[in-house]
């Protein structure tokens, strides 16, 4: 059995609707199980699961939430959650609202660096999705003709750091998870160990994590080495947490290295974080 459980359609980020995600995932990829975790949103939900009932593969709905810890941006996926949840809905609206209010700022700094972008160009890109994001400022810089490639766009432009980036509201790690949990969820850190987040993701961070409720560690995805699966994969076995793997699977947004199906999660994990 092939299981993705970490993927994103144009609801977020990412460059398929839900549908032709989900019709690639069986089709191409010959996955059996696939998780929609667009980024803060839930939109796509429908939409993937009439197809996936269509054409007989099994949809996980998920999310990928933007959080916070010690300063450090840390993605929490959540599976199978309930999307009207008072609470939870409160959060990811601040969240969609922090991505949506800093576009003036991210665009006023692009100008004053000679790149040219308005709110209707950023509109044109983000389409259907939940809120606009730096990878939607990106596809329109590459529209613009000012780059070539949205990867161009954060090296140096739109990522910490970066001549035109601009900080927004991430929700607090821990009272995500619980938030996640309380809306009937599963909880599972996305690449724990990649874009800096490795410095404040120890094994005893985990632990506390669990004790909040965490179900399980993305381990098997792309910004992981060899060595860092090692040693997350000891700290889930210590803690008792499910173990996944995933292709973070955006479209056209991310090169072939994030392709669907590119890292698997094991059917007993799956067992194990769904039941």
């Amino acid at each position: 059995m092939r299981i993705d459980l970490h993927t994103h359609s144009n609801r977020s980020d990412g460059t398929d609707s839900p549908a032709e995600l989900v019709r690639n995932a069986a089709e191409v990829a010959r996955l059996d199980v696939v998780a929609l975790t667009d980024h803060d949103a839930t939109t796509g939900w429908d939409e993937a699961q009439a197809e996936a009932d269509r054409i007989g593969i099994r949809l996980v709905r998920g999310i990928e939430i933007s959080t916070r810890y010690q300063g450090e941006s840390v993605h929490l996926l959540g599976y199978e959650f309930d999307p009207e949840h008072p609470a939870l809905v409160a959060e990811l609206r601040r969240v969609l609202d922090g991505r949506d209010n800093r576009l003036p700022d991210v665009l006023r700094k692009l100008a004053e660096h000679g790149v040219d972008i308005t709110l209707e160009d950023v509109a044109a890109q983000s389409g259907d999705a939940a809120a606009s994001g730096r990878p939607h400022i990106a596809d329109a810089m590459v529209a613009k003709g000012y780059i070539a490639h949205r990867d161009e766009a954060f090296n140096g432009w739109l990522n910490t750091g970066g001549r035109a980036y601009v900080d927004r509201y991430a929700a607090p790690l821990f009272a995500t998870v619980e938030l996640v949990k309380a809306a009937g969820g599963r909880a599972v850190v996305a690449h724990p160990w990649s874009r800096g987040s490795d410095r404040v993701l120890s094994a005893d961070t985990f632990g506390r994590l669990q004790e909040a409720g965490l179900d399980g560690i993305e381990v098997d995805h792309h910004d992981h080495g060899a060595p860092a699966r090692d040693q997350l994969r000891a700290i889930a076995a210590d803690l008792d947490l499910v173990v996944t793997g995933s292709s973070d699977y955006h479209g056209t947004g991310k090169s072939s290295a994030f392709r669907l199906g590119a890292h698997l999660t094991a059917p007993d994990q799956l067992d194990r974080l769904l039941g």
